[in-house]
């Protein structure tokens, strides 16, 4: 029973964890804003963007905005999921989804890295497998009677 009480109170910890990770990376996702600004400057205005009369070409702002554009899409994504994670270990639910989300923020030094290590080791344990399970909502089964046509 003590080892289940520990595993709850980890499984918390890395949950709250996780909102912290996930509104920081929403945070830095902003950062790419400043190049789609520029680069709608340079579409829109780009007299702006000169002075002594050579105008940047209309295609280096659009391939700032779609650059801006994707890395914002991207970071949003990566935030949300990393929410979610945090709200399913929270509710022990969706075990493989935590367990790839994980992974995936091994990849983000360091913080990220710090937390998907952390993460893995416990979800990898045997005991909160068993949480994760006892939170899994039955398979429902089609009586067998039921003919397929």
């Amino acid at each position: 029973m003590k080892q289940t009480s520990e595993d709850e109170k980890n499984l918390r910890l890395l949950s709250i964890f996780h909102y912290v990770l996930g509104g920081l990376a929403g945070l830095f996702s902003l950062l790419p804003f400043i190049h789609l600004a520029i680069g709608l400057v340079m579409i829109y205005a780009p007299g702006k963007m000169s002075s002594h009369g050579n105008m940047p070409p209309a295609f280096a702002g659009w391939i700032f905005v779609a650059i801006a554009s994707c890395l914002i899409l991207f970071g949003w994504t990566l935030a949300l999921c990393i929410i979610l994670t945090g709200r399913y270990l929270a509710r022990r639910k969706k075990y493989q989804f935590c367990l790839v989300i994980g992974g995936v923020e091994c990849l983000f030094i360091p913080l990220g890295t710090i937390l998907g290590v952390f993460s893995l080791i416990v979800l990898t344990k045997s005991s909160v497998k068993e949480l994760f399970q006892q939170n899994r909502p039955e398979a429902t089964h089609l009586p067998h009677n039921i003919q397929q046509g």
